[in-house]
C-alpha cells in the first residue's frame, strides 16, 4: 500500500508545479550593437510579468545581462544605451579635455595620429586595436554598486558571464570575481579589443567558445530557458567592403558552429527568440532604437503565455530586481597598485577624490582619463573594496604598457595651390617617457622639406603632480621669408636660426600652461630668389620669453566645443647677447560652438613687432586657407598683422564606431585683416576680405582637405592640404 501511494505522489508531483514555481533562465548571446535587442526582450519580459531566476550571457549578452542582474531595469538600460557616447566608449582615447596639457600639445604637429610603440628600443605591437580602456571605465562606473559582491549568485539575479581562453580555446565561465572585469573579458573581441588577463589566463570574447550558453544557464538550476539568439547573417562578397565588415564576418563564421550546438539542446518547454535585425552589423550603434524594437517584437510573436506568473494584488508587473545598493559609497582610504614607470605618488596626485567623502564618480572618471592620458599605462581602472573594519577603499589599478612607453610618430604635411606654389614637409618625433619616477620626458623632433627643423627638449617635472617643470632645449630651423616692398616681392630669403634655451613653467590643471624662458640664437638670412646683389646677413638674438597657453578643445582639427588661446611675448635684449633690442607679441584665439553636425569657430590673431629690426629676421608668415585665403601658403611675410576669422564645419558622415573611421566634413571660412610693416615704403596689404570653401576628411594620417580660396584683391587659389586645418 505504501509503495502505491509513493508512486502516485511521484506521478502527480510534476502536475502540481505551477508556472509561478518553475525557474526560468535567460540566455543572451553576443553580437555587438545587435545585442541591444536584448533590452527590447527585457522590456517585454517585465511588461508580461515573466520572472527571470538566472541569467547567462556572452559578449554583449554579458553586458546587458550583467547590468540587468545587478539591478538595472529595462527602461534604465534603454536610457543608458541611447545616452552613451559609443564613439568614445569604443576607443581608448580619453576625452581630450581630460588629458594632461602636455599631451594636448602633441596634437599640434602635423604628425600621424597613430604612433609606433617601442619597448627597450624594440618595436612592440599591441594585442588589439583597442585596449578597451574607455569600455572598462564605463563598466566600472555603471557597476560601482556591485563592488561588495564577489559571488555572482548574490546579485539581485544570479548571473554568469562566458569568456574564452585564447591559449586553449576553452570556455571560461565567471560565477565570481570582479563583475566589471568578468564582463570586460567576455566582450574582448580578438583583434578589436586586447585580451584580459585573469588568474594567469589570457581571455577573449566568449562568442568563440559558447555564444549561446544554454548549458551554463541549466547548470544554474533552472527548469526552462528563454534564449535570445542575435547571430549576424553572413554577408555576400559584395557587402564585405571594410575591415569592420571582415571582422564581423569572421566572428559570425567562428560562432555559428558552437551556437547551433547549443540550440540543438533546447526542449519544447524552452523559447528561442531570434529578433529580425536584418543586416545590422556589430558596430551599428546608430541603430540602437531599431534593435530594441526588434527585440520587443520577437517576444510578442513567441508563445510566452505559459511563462508569465500571475500578479498578486497590488504587485506591479515586470521582472524588477530589488533596490540597488548605494552607488556613492563614502571613501575611507585610497590605495594605488601601480606597475608603470612613474612613482605611485604621481598617480595619487592626479586623484581628486576626498577621503571620508562620498565617491564623486564624474570627477573620478575625469581623473582616470588624465592618468591614462599620461601615456604610461595600458589600463587604468578603479574598484571599491569594502571591509567591515576599514570601510570603503578606493583602489586605483594602473598597468604599465606592455608595448612600452617610448613613441615614434611619423608625419607628412603637404600644401599645393595648383599654380606651382607648393610646400612639402616630412617629419618624425620620438618621445622617451618615464626617464625617472617623476615622469621626465625626452622629446626629439626632425622635419625635412620646405620648413626644416631639429628640436630636442628634456622635460623634467619638479613635483609629483607635474605642476611645475623645467625644460632645457636645443633648436634649429630653416624657412623661406619673402620680403615685399611697395606690395611687390623683391627678394626671397632662406632664413636659418639655431640656438638653445631653458624654460621654467607651471601647468594649470589640464587646460593650460605658463612658461618663462631664456634663449639665445645665431642666424643667417641668405638670398634664395631675387637680386643676388641684395645683402645676405648674419644676426644674433637672445630672448626673454613669456608664453601663456589655454586649450579646452575636444579635437584640434575638427572641434565641436571648447576654446584655445596663446599669448607669446619675446624680448630680444643686447644684455643677453642680441644684436638688436626689439619685442614681438603674438596672440591667437578661437572659440567653438556647435549645433548638431554644425560647428562654428570664432577667433583670429594679432601680431606686433616693436623697434627696428630686419624684416627677414622677424616676420610673421601668413597666407593660405583660413589665414588670408587666396594667397599662397606662407606667402605674406609681415612684422605686424591683424586677422579676424569665422570658420564653419558640417560633418557629412554619420558617427563612426570603428578605430579607423574617416569622418567627412564640408567647411568654409570668412576672414578679414591686414598684414603690414611700419616702414614708410614697407609692405601693407591694407584691410582685405578673404574666404574659402573646402571638403575634408579626418584620416589616420591627419586631416586631408581640398579647397578653393579667394580674396578681394582678385587672387584665387586651389588648395590640397594634408596637415592641420584652419
Amino acid at each position: 500500500m505504501f509503495k502505491r501511494l509513493l508512486c502516485l505522489l511521484l506521478i502527480c508531483a510534476p502536475l502540481a508545479v505551477s508556472a509561478e514555481e518553475l525557474r526560468t533562465g535567460l540566455v543572451l548571446s553576443g553580437g555587438g550593437a545587435r545585442g541591444m535587442a536584448h533590452i527590447g526582450v527585457l522590456k517585454q519580459l517585465e511588461a508580461r510579468n515573466i520572472p527571470i531566476h538566472a541569467i547567462a550571457g556572452t559578449s554583449m549578452g554579458a553586458v546587458i545581462g550583467g547590468l540587468y542582474a545587478a539591478g538595472y531595469n529595462a527602461e534604465e538600460l534603454e536610457e543608458i544605451a541611447l545616452a552613451l557616447d559609443w564613439e568614445n566608449i569604443l576607443s581608448d582615447s580619453p576625452q581630450r579635455e581630460d588629458i594632461p596639457f602636455r599631451r594636448k600639445q602633441d596634437d599640434r604637429d602635423f604628425l600621424v595620429k597613430y604612433r609606433l610603440s617601442f619597448n627597450q628600443g624594440r618595436l612592440s605591437l599591441p594585442r588589439g586595436l583597442l585596449q578597451g580602456q574607455n569600455l572598462s571605465l564605463a563598466l566600472e562606473t555603471l557597476l560601482v554598486h556591485t563592488n561588495e559582491v564577489d559571488d555572482f549568485d548574490r546579485l539581485p539575479i544570479p548571473f554568469r558571464a562566458v569568456a574564452t581562453d585564447i591559449a586553449s580555446g576553452d570556455s571560461v565561465v565567471f560565477r565570481s570575481g570582479h563583475l566589471p572585469q568578468a564582463i570586460r573579458a567576455s566582450i574582448a573581441l580578438p583583434g578589436f579589443f586586447a585580451p584580459v588577463q585573469i588568474d594567469g589566463r589570457l581571455l577573449v570574447d566568449g562568442v568563440l567558445s559558447n555564444n549561446a550558453p544554454i548549458d551554463v544557464a541549466r547548470a544554474m538550476g533552472v527548469d526552462r530557458v528563454i534564449v535570445v539568439d542575435i547571430g549576424t547573417p553572413l554577408k555576400t562578397a559584395e557587402e564585405l567592403n571594410s575591415i569592420v565588415d571582415i571582422m564581423d564576418q569572421t566572428t559570425t563564421l567562428l560562432t555559428r558552429t558552437n551556437t547551433e550546438r547549443q540550440l540543438a539542446t533546447m526542449s519544447p518547454s524552452d523559447i528561442l527568440l531570434q529578433p529580425r535585425l536584418g543586416a545590422m552589423g556589430f558596430s551599428s550603434f546608430n541603430d540602437i532604437d531599431q534593435a530594441i524594437a526588434a527585440g520587443e517584437q520577437s517576444l510578442l510573436e513567441a508563445n510566452w503565455q505559459d511563462f508569465a506568473a500571475p500578479l498578486k494584488p497590488g504587485e506591479p508587473g515586470g521582472n524588477l530586481a530589488s533596490e540597488r545598493p548605494q552607488r556613492q559609497p563614502v571613501i575611507s582610504r585610497i590605495e594605488i597598485r601601480n606597475t608603470g614607470k612613474v612613482d605611485d605618488q604621481v598617480i595619487r596626485a592626479l586623484i581628486r577624490q576626498d577621503v571620508n567623502e562620498p565617491l564623486n564618480i564624474s570627477r573620478l572618471e575625469t581623473d582616470m582619463g588624465t592618468i591614462y592620458g599620461t601615456d604610461y599605462f595600458s589600463r587604468v581602472n578603479y574598484e571599491i573594496v569594502h571591509d567591515d573594519n576599514d570601510g570603503n577603499t578606493l583602489l586605483i589599478r594602473t598597468r604599465g604598457r606592455e608595448t612600452g612607453t617610448d613613441y615614434l610618430r611619423l608625419g607628412l604635411s603637404l600644401a599645393d595651390d595648383f599654380r606651382g606654389g607648393s610646400q612639402f614637409n616630412i617629419g618624425a618625433s620620438y618621445r622617451v617617457n618615464g626617464v625617472n619616477r617623476l615622469g621626465a620626458e625626452w622629446f626629439n623632433r626632425l622635419q625635412l622639406g620646405s620648413d626644416q627643423l631639429v628640436y630636442s627638449e628634456f622635460y623634467q617635472p619638479l613635483d609629483y603632480g607635474s605642476r611645475y617643470f623645467i625644460a632645457p632645449f636645443i633648436d634649429a630651423e630653416a624657412r623661406n621669408v619673402e620680403v615685399i616692398v611697395d606690395n611687390d616681392p623683391v627678394v626671397d630669403y632662406r632664413q636659418l636660426r639655431y640656438g638653445t634655451g631653458i624654460n621654467l613653467g607651471r601647468q594649470i590643471a589640464n587646460n593650460g600652461e605658463v612658461r618663462l624662458g631664456i634663449s639665445r640664437y645665431r642666424g643667417e638670412a641668405k638670398v634664395r630668389v631675387g637680386d643676388p646683389d641684395l645683402p645676405s646677413f648674419n644676426f644674433n638674438e637672445a630672448f626673454y620669453t613669456l608664453q601663456i597657453d589655454r586649450d579646452t578643445l575636444d579635437d584640434i582639427n575638427f572641434p565641436t566645443r571648447g576654446d584655445e588661446a596663446r599669448l607669446t611675448i619675446r624680448q630680444s635684449d643686447p644684455d643677453l647677447g642680441a644684436d638688436d633690442r626689439y619685442r614681438q607679441t603674438e596672440f591667437t584665439a578661437r572659440r567653438v560652438y556647435s549645433f548638431g553636425p554644425n560647428s562654428f569657430q570664432v577667433g583670429g590673431g594679432l601680431g606686433r613687432t616693436e623697434n627696428e629690426v630686419d624684416i627677414a629676421q622677424s616676420s610673421f608668415l601668413l597666407g593660405g586657407p583660413g589665414r588670408f585665403s587666396g594667397y599662397r601658403e606662407n606667402s605674406l611675410a609681415g612684422q605686424n598683422y591683424n586677422l579676424a576669422r569665422l570658420v564653419y564645419f558640417r560633418r557629412l558622415s554619420s558617427d563612426s564606431y570603428a578605430p579607423l573611421g574617416m569622418p567627412l566634413y564640408f567647411g568654409t571660412s570668412l576672414e578679414y585683416g591686414r598684414v603690414y610693416n611700419k616702414s614708410v615704403d614697407g609692405f601693407d596689404t591694407g584691410y582685405i576680405s578673404a574666404a574659402s570653401i573646402m571638403i575634408g576628411a579626418d584620416t589616420f594620417l591627419g586631416p586631408l582637405f581640398f579647397g578653393l580660396g579667394a580674396n578681394q584683391d582678385g587672387d584665387r587659389a586651389l588648395y590640397m592640404k594634408l596637415g592641420q586645418t584652419f
